[in-house]
Formats: C-alpha cells, sequence, structure tokens
C-alpha cells in the first residue's frame, strides 16, 4: 500500500484536487493542522469529510458562529441529576479529523479555545486534562470573500498553529465539467474506501520522521526564514516554529514522493504554503504587494543548494 492510494481513493469524489490532497496528507503525517481558504462551494467540507473516511477516523464538523462558546468546542463538566455528581461530557474536538468551519467567523475567545489543542494534542476541561487520540488534524476554512462582514481575523498566534495555509481555487472548465456529470444524479461519497487503519498512519508517520535532512537543506530553510525577518517589505517575520514547520513539511513531499531525503524542490514545493499565511508586510508594501508576491519572491532569490541528499 503505498500512500498515494489516498489521492487515487480521493479521486474518486474530489475533482482536480491532487496538490491540496497531498498537503493535507503531509500535514496529518506530521501532526500538522491546516487553514483552507476559498469561497463556499469549492468542496472543503467534502474534502475533510473523504479524508478522514480514507484513514477510517472519526470525523467532526463544527460550525463557527460568533455565539460558539470555548466549551461548544472542548466540552463540559456537566452535574448529573441521578448520580448526583459532575461527569465530563468532551466536546468534538476528540475525534481524528476536525474541521473548524468558518473558523474567523467565531469569537477570539472562541478562537484561542483550538490552541491547546492544536498544539499539545490535548484539551483542559476544568482542570481535568483529555488527551487526544492520534493521529488528529485541525482543517480550518476561511472565506476571504467575508472577511470584514462579522468576521474576526486570526490573530498572529492562532496562524502560526496552522503548518500550511492551502488556497482553495475554483476548478478549471474541463474539471467543472466533470463534477457535473458525477454529481449529476447521486453524491459518490459512498463510493470511498477506507486505505489506511489509523495504526497504520501513525507507523507512517515515523518514517517521514526518519527522511534525512542535510546540513545543506538545513541551512536552506533557514535562509529562506531569515529572509522574512530581515526584507525590507515585511513587517513580522517567519517564527522557528515556521522554520521546524517548514523542515516537516519537506520531510513529508518527500516521503510523499518516494524518497527518503529531502531535496531543494521539495522544500520549494511546500514553502509558500508553510510560511505565506505567516508573514505582515509593512502598510507601504501592502499597499502595492501581497503576502504571497513578497514570498514567492523571496523562494527564487534564495539559491538553492548544489548538492543535497
Amino acid at each position: 500500500m503505498n500512500i498515494s492510494d489516498i489521492t487515487k481513493e480521493m479521486n474518486k469524489v474530489l475533482v482536480g484536487r491532487e496538490k491540496e490532497v497531498q498537503l493535507l496528507t503531509i500535514a496529518l503525517l506530521q501532526d500538522g493542522h491546516v487553514l483552507l481558504e476559498s469561497v463556499p462551494g469549492t468542496g472543503k467540507t467534502l474534502l475533510a469529510n473523504t479524508f478522514a473516511q480514507c484513514i477510517q477516523g472519526t470525523f467532526k464538523r463544527v460550525q463557527f458562529t460568533p455565539d460558539v462558546l470555548p466549551s461548544d468546542i472542548t466540552g463540559i463538566q456537566y452535574f448529573n441529576p441521578k448520580s448526583q455528581e459532575f461527569e465530563l461530557r468532551t466536546g468534538p474536538v476528540v475525534t481524528n479529523v476536525l474541521l473548524a468551519d468558518e473558523i474567523n467567523r467565531a469569537t477570539p475567545r472562541t478562537q484561542a479555545s483550538l490552541l491547546e489543542v492544536m498544539e499539545e494534542k490535548q484539551v483542559t476541561i476544568d482542570g481535568e486534562t483529555v488527551k487526544l487520540q492520534r493521529p488528529f488534524i485541525v482543517v480550518a476554512t476561511q472565506n476571504p470573500v467575508e472577511s470584514q462582514q462579522g468576521t474576526f481575523p486570526l490573530p498572529a498566534a492562532q496562524l502560526d498553529r496552522f503548518m500550511m495555509k492551502i488556497p482553495f481555487t475554483y476548478p478549471d472548465i474541463e474539471e467543472e465539467r466533470v463534477i457535473l456529470q458525477r454529481f449529476r444524479q447521486s453524491h459518490s461519497i459512498e463510493t470511498i474506501e477506507p486505505v489506511f487503519t489509523l495504526e497504520e498512519i501513525l507507523a507512517l508517520s515515523k518514517e517521514v520522521a526518519n527522511v534525512h535532512v542535510s546540513e545543506d537543506i538545513e541551512s536552506y530553510i533557514l535562509h529562506m526564514t531569515r529572509k522574512t525577518r530581515e526584507h525590507e517589505k515585511i513587517a513580522v517575520g517567519a517564527s522557528p516554529r515556521a522554520s521546524l514547520a517548514l523542515l516537516k513539511a519537506s520531510q513529508g513531499h518527500a516521503f510523499v514522493n518516494e524518497r527518503d531525503y529531502v531535496i531543494p524542490e521539495d522544500v520549494k514545493e511546500v514553502a509558500l504554503y508553510v510560511l505565506e499565511h505567516r508573514l505582515l508586510l509593512t502598510p507601504e508594501a501592502s499597499l502595492t504587494n501581497t503576502t504571497q508576491e513578497v514570498m514567492e519572491e523571496i523562494i527564487s532569490e534564495i539559491g538553492s543548494p548544489v548538492e543535497a541528499s
């Protein structure tokens, strides 16, 4: 069984999303989380649900709105009148794949309830700590079109917890034609068969951690993140957590491409998704540039190692 079999299985339902599925797989294997940014109706929920089925994992979806409370996400201690005792009732975070739909519609307090979950893989409810089952991944979505209408932009600390931000673009006309034909009569998600068990995913995660990273590649990653901190158009650059995320994502990219060592192209392929959402441009630069344009400029400026294996 090959890790690429996840993409093949998901192609039964999703059309033209091979890159997004690959990045999601990388994040899962490396204990990361992803933020999907797209207008409604492009298949973000379908992606997360199908992905959970492929790994025989549990899937839970939370629709974030301004009235959602932190306890709605994490859980509560409630009083049972029959036993006359308080009992723990965990929230939807206790799952393998958590879809945080329209996360920027929740208040900052509710958004913050995910910080411990994403970083520590545990949740604390009224002083009682519950360890989450691995693998665990948060797939959050946000709609860029409505970013100023009743939303609360994710703070830098929250964005930094996401290994990658993946833009979910429109399909091209032929891909959309396939969607019309495939879903004209029925929803083919019922055809999805599990590809891996959770135990097999955990075993693969250990293999990914052993993918070799040479000193040249380490230096390449460090120079790239350092450049974001020194660039004249960037007010806040990538953190050391971002450097580690870029290394892990590069390992994951090498692994899904059936290599046990990282090459410069692995770093280049994932750098934009790992670093772009962590940058804050200067007020002057933001008038004429996007963070994507500046990040692409940095990637092109940093020289690749001649040899790396």
